[in-house]
């Protein structure tokens, strides 16, 4: 009899304790990346990180192209 209780006791810790990870998801789901920027684009540095932008939207540049930011 005490060795089930103590199993049931297991269980019930076991299926109710927490993991100490998290799962960190992105707000967004869809990234925009723009393959060529216009020639008309400005070249801004904002606390000291280079954008571009144009359009009245920021953009900074990857590997892949232009990546849309919000600030």
């Amino acid at each position: 009899m005490k060795k089930a209780q103590t199993i049931v006791l297991g269980l019930i810790i076991l299926l109710f304790s927490n993991s100490c990870t998290t799962t960190v998801r992105p707000s967004h789901t869809k990234t925009l990346i723009i393959k060529r920027a216009p020639q008309y684009k400005k070249v801004v540095y904002v606390k000291g990180r280079k954008y571009y932008t144009w359009g009245g939207k920021y953009y900074k540049k990857t590997k892949r192209g232009y990546v849309f930011i919000s600030f």
